[in-house]
């Protein structure tokens, strides 16, 4: 079990943690009832906090930050010497939680996406481990909800029991849900994006392949090259090129701190 504690990558405080310390601290935190925020994070992840102070307080407010991609691995053992030998991927993560939440029998819910996608996700994830208690699903509004809506969104995942809550609005929409959050609800959250299209069935994970190599990117470029190509064949180059200034120490490491904003998204 490996758990190094946050380190700064341009500026966003990154935890240098394993799959088995990540799921031992979430269900630690489930079974007792705390809230804690936990959020998958990949290079375009890292650079919507780079490129938007705000955003990259709220980054740095959540209490779990694991290297979901294997260029925010790289870049922490490069920069920290942290030798971790695996990312924490979001999707894997995802089942590691559900397999241990359906051994406590501890109920989950889930927020975001599609109607149609969370049946699908459901109906899947149950087939995996049929001992896994599902208490309640809502699908995103799509746009910013009302303090009232807000409200009323954490007063029903309180209410169905649930112990965890899976969060699936896309990056960087699902990280400024779980801190907004993270107050209103006494269970962890776990913001991990693409996992509920990948385990509905609605998307193609790459190859493994792919994934070793920190080519990931590229399969889900030329699976939605019109909605995805600026995030990766602008921000890649530039997540780069910011990481070997901070290398070579001329970058400062540390964040910048700005007092965040309500986005209350749903």
């Amino acid at each position: 079990m490996i758990n190094q504690g946050k380190h700064s990558v341009l500026g966003i405080e990154v935890s240098a943690i394993d799959y088995e310390a990540a799921v031992s601290q979430i269900m630690q935190a489930a079974v007792s009832g705390q809230p804690l925020t936990v959020s998958a994070l990949a290079v375009h992840g890292v650079m919507t906090g780079v490129l938007d102070p705000e955003q990259g307080y709220r980054l740095n407010h959540l209490d779990l930050v694991v290297p979901d991609g294997q260029p925010v691995r790289w870049a922490l053992n490069w920069l920290h010497q942290t030798q971790l030998s695996d990312r924490v991927y979001g999707p894997t993560l995802m089942l590691q939680v559900c397999d241990r939440a359906a051994q406590a029998g501890l109920p989950v819910y889930f927020y975001g996406s599609r109607p149609e996608v969370l049946e699908a996700l459901i109906q899947n994830l149950q087939a995996r481990f049929p001992r896994l208690p599902v208490v309640g699903s809502q699908p995103s509004y799509f746009r910013q909800v009302s303090t009232q809506e807000m409200s009323a969104i954490a007063a029903t995942i309180q209410a169905s029991g649930a112990k965890i809550v899976f969060a699936g609005l896309g990056c960087p929409r699902q990280e400024v849900w779980a801190y907004e959050y993270r107050d209103r609800l006494s269970m962890p959250i776990l913001a991990i994006g693409a996992a509920f299209d990948f385990h509905a069935g609605r998307l193609s994970q790459a190859p493994g392949w792919m994934q070793k190599r920190g080519l990931e990117w590229l399969f889900r470029l030329s699976q939605e090259p019109g909605r995805l190509w600026q995030r990766y064949l602008l921000l890649n180059p530039l997540y780069l090129w910011l990481l070997l200034l901070q290398l070579l120490g001329l970058r400062p490491s540390t964040p910048t701190i700005l007092p965040q904003q309500e986005r209350r998204y749903g």
